[in-house]
């Protein structure tokens, strides 16, 4: 199992100090919020790209995997009644996908649950509008060589997709491989029935699930709550799970910089007693 650590938590610091210090703490990749980048991520110019590439590549540190991936440029909805906001959002996808095929990222993280917000009175149509997006998703993310992953979040953020069975069912129906979905341990803690370690049992045989954010259900990084992770690593070795975890805190105190260390030496003693 690789560990990854998403960029926001020490956005901070320029993109190169950022892969320094993540490869000093023992990192195995990243994971970059688009919006980090820039507010029209989509556009990035190629030069750009291929320096961001380079700077990850000369720190031993590859592009796992993009996430927050509806934040930048804002407006943007995949369930909206608006049509043009909906073809925008959908020509903002098809960009960030030629961005992660250009990174070398084989994963693209759908959370966003702000851009999926269902309408009053239209739970349905937005349902359907949200899963038409994920078919263009999927199909835009096979083409270029990326699986596209379904996350899902907490009741408290969205109620269109809050738990690992919501989100199989959509990939299941759409039957795409480039569609996947993946668990957040912060938002399946708030939002499953069961306990983490048996959805991984349930649901990593599968094939469904793909990836892995360690973070706690107080929305701090693991080992700062109450949610014990030995089981969860126990779970995923037992299932022989050889992606990509990343560590996703939401809450930096006192700073990035110190959480990104905190989370990685936790995760690496857990990974030494199991």
């Amino acid at each position: 199992m690789k560990i990854s650590l998403c960029n926001e938590v020490i956005a901070e610091l320029p993109f190169e100090k950022q892969c320094e210090l993540m490869k000093g703490l023992g990192y195995d990749g990243v994971e970059i919020a688009p919006v980090t980048l820039s507010d029209k991520p989509h556009l990035l110019p190629p030069a750009r790209r291929n320096e961001i590439r380079r700077i990850a590549a000369d720190a031993g540190l590859p592009i796992t995997s993009l996430h927050y991936l509806m934040v930048a440029p804002k407006g943007l909805s995949i369930t909206a009644k608006d049509a043009a906001v909906r073809a925008r959002t959908l020509a903002v996808m098809r960009g960030l996908v030629t961005l992660a095929a250009d990174f070398g990222a084989g994963l693209m993280i759908h959370g966003s649950p702000f851009q999926r917000q269902l309408e009053p009175d239209d739970e349905e149509d937005g349902r359907k509008r949200g899963i038409e997006y994920f078919a263009a998703a999927a199909e835009a993310a096979r083409a270029a060589g990326v699986t596209y992953l379904l996350e899902p979040v907490a009741r408290d953020h969205t109620a269109f997709v809050n738990t690992v069975e919501e989100a199989a069912a959509i990939v299941r129906s759409i039957g795409n491989p480039g569609l996947r979905t993946m668990l957040d341990c912060s938002a399946a803690g708030l939002s499953e029935a069961e306990p983490i370690p048996d959805i991984l049992r349930k649901w990593l045989s599968t094939g469904l699930i793909a990836h892995i954010h360690f973070n706690d259900p107080n929305r701090r990084g693991p080992g700062e709550g109450r949610l014990p992770f030995g089981p969860i690593v126990a779970a995923l070795q037992e299932e022989d799970y050889r992606g990509i975890a990343a560590i996703e805190p939401f809450i930096y105190e006192p700073d990035g910089p110190t959480c990104a260390a905190k989370a990685i030496g936790y995760m690496r003693g857990v990974l030494e007693r199991s």
